[in-house]
C-alpha cells in the first residue's frame, strides 16, 4: 500500500507540471493581453492612451517575453518562491488575492461537500431498500428536481423567500452590523446562519446525483448471490446491508472525491456572484474577462492540484475501503 501511494504521488508531480503548460498556453489563447483590453476600454470612455507607455507597462510586466520564457519565469516562481506572479487588475500579487479568499472559498466547499455526502449516502441507501415505496419516488422527485434546477436560480428563489419570511434575503456571509467586527460567538452565529443557503444550494446538485448513484448499485448489489446466499442462510438483514452491498456501493462514490471538491470550487461562481460572496469564483470570473492571465493562471493551477490530490485520496480511500481493490494492489 506505501508503495502504491509513493508511486502516486511521483507520478503525480509531471501530471501537475504538464496540466500547469496546459493551462498556461490556454490562459493566452485569446488575442491579445491585459494591457490590450485595458487600452480599448479606455479607448471607449473616451481616455486618451499614451502608447509609449503601454509598452513600457509591457516590458514591465514581461509581457513582450516569448509564451516559453514567461511560462517558465511563472512556473519557477510557483515551485520555488509560492509566486503565482503579478495581478495586474488588482494590482496585488496573486498569492495575496488568493489567501485572502481561499480560507472561506474552502471552509463553503468542504462543508458544501460534506453535506453532499451526508445527504446523500443515507436517501440513496432509504431509496434503494424501499424500492418503489412513497420514500422511493419522493427521493426519485427530489433527485431529479434538484439536478435539472441551475444553482443561480435555486439561489434566487431561496433569496426571495428568506426575504419574505425573515425580512433577509441572506446576501453574503455577514449581516451589515457585524462587517469589520471583532471576532466574537455573535459574529460566529451570524456567518454560521448565512452559511446555510450557499452550502445547501451549491451541494444541492452534487447530492441529486449522488442519491441516483447509490440507488442504483445498492440495487445492483442487493441482487447478486452472496446476498442471496447470505440472507439464506439467515444472516439479519441490517448487518448483511452495511457490511457487504453498502460498502460495496460507496465504491463509485468514493471514486467522485478528486473531481467533486475541484468541480464545487469552480461550479460555484455563478451562485457566488448571486449572493454576493466574497469567494474564489467570482475573482476568478472578473479575471478571465479582463485578460489578467497570472490571477486565472494562479486560480487554474490550485484547481488542478485539488483534482490531483482529491484523486490520489479517491485511491487511497477505495483501497483501504474495498479488499479486492487493496489485494489486487498489493500483488502488483
Amino acid at each position: 500500500m506505501l508503495k502504491y501511494v509513493l508511486n502516486r504521488i511521483l507520478i503525480m508531480i509531471p501530471t501537475v507540471l504538464v496540466i500547469s503548460f496546459i493551462v498556461f498556453w490556454i490562459i493566452q489563447l485569446p488575442p491579445g493581453d491585459f494591457l490590450d483590453t485595458y487600452v480599448s476600454q479606455a479607448r471607449a470612455g473616451g481616455e486618451q492612451i499614451d502608447m509609449y507607455t503601454v509598452e513600457q507597462m509591457r516590458q514591465a510586466y514581461g509581457l513582450d517575453k516569448p509564451f516559453l520564457v514567461q511560462y517558465g519565469i511563472w512556473i519557477k516562481d510557483i515551485l520555488l518562491r509560492g509566486d503565482f506572479g503579478y495581478s495586474f487588475q488588482w494590482h496585488k500579487h496573486v498569492s495575496e488575492l488568493i489567501a485572502d479568499r481561499m480560507g472561506i472559498t474552502m471552509l463553503v466547499s468542504l462543508l458544501s461537500l460534506l453535506f453532499t455526502y451526508v445527504v446523500s449516502i443515507p436517501i440513496g441507501i432509504v431509496s434503494a431498500t424501499r424500492q418503489y415505496s412513497f420514500a422511493d419516488y419522493l427521493a426519485t422527485f427530489i433527485g431529479f428536481l434538484g439536478v435539472a434546477t441551475p444553482g443561480f436560480l435555486l439561489a434566487i428563489i431561496c433569496m426571495y423567500l428568506s426575504f419574505v419570511w425573515f425580512g433577509n434575503p441572506m446576501i453574503g456571509l455577514q449581516s451589515q452590523k457585524y462587517i469589520g467586527a471583532p471576532l466574537s460567538w455573535a459574529v460566529l452565529a451570524d456567518l454560521a446562519k448565512h452559511m446555510i443557503l450557499p452550502v445547501v444550494i451549491i451541494g444541492l446538485s452534487g447530492t441529486c446525483g449522488l442519491i441516483r448513484i447509490m440507488r442504483g448499485q445498492l440495487l445492483d448489489e442487493l441482487r447478486k448471490q452472496y446476498v442471496i446466499t447470505a440472507r439464506a442462510k439467515g444472516v439479519a438483514r441490517t448487518r448483511l446491508l452495511f457490511k457487504y452491498p453498502v460498502r460495496a456501493s460507496l465504491n463509485p462514490i468514493v471514486s467522485t472525491i478528486g473531481w467533486s471538491l475541484a468541480g464545487i470550487f469552480s461550479g460555484s461562481t455563478i451562485t457566488a456572484i448571486v449572493l454576493n460572496l466574497p469567494m474564489q469564483g467570482p475573482l476568478i470570473y472578473s479575471a478571465l474577462l479582463s485578460q489578467d492571465m497570472y490571477l486565472a493562471g494562479g486560480f487554474l493551477f490550485i484547481l488542478t492540484l485539488l483534482t490531483v490530490v482529491g484523486t490520489l485520496v479517491s485511491d487511497i480511500l477505495l483501497a483501504w475501503l474495498d479488499p479486492r481493490i487493496r489485494l489486487g494492489k498489493e500483488a502488483s
